[in-house]
């Protein structure tokens, strides 16, 4: 008993137009020419917009976030712990355990 391949599905029609097709665009996408989705207009208002946001990032016109404000009590908080860390008046690390002993009475 001989075992046979046969290849399933219809037969490829090498000539066809859309074989045609299928190729040239496979010779495209091989050479890097194969364009696809809708092309840029340099000139819109929106691609100004975005070419003028990047020259502000690259020159560090624009910052991420929220500005902080320096009048909020946490701000005020957090000021003043750092004049305190500055001066030395806070302990750093973790306080010592204290010791407690206990008497087991039975």
């Amino acid at each position: 008993m001989k075992n046979e391949i046969k290849k399933l599905g219809r037969p490829v029609n090498e000539n066809s137009v859309r074989q045609k097709r299928l190729k040239e665009l496979e010779f495209k996408k091989e050479n890097g020419l194969l364009k696809k989705g809708r092309p840029v207009n340099e000139n819109s208002e929106r691609q100004k917009r975005l070419k003028e946001l990047e020259n502000k990032k690259i020159n560090g016109e624009i910052k991420k976030g929220r500005p902080v404000n320096e009048n909020s009590e946490r701000q005020k908080r957090l000021k003043e712990l750092e004049n305190k860390r500055k001066l030395g008046l806070i302990k750093l690390g973790r306080p010592k355990k204290v010791e407690v002993e206990t008497e087991v009475v039975n």
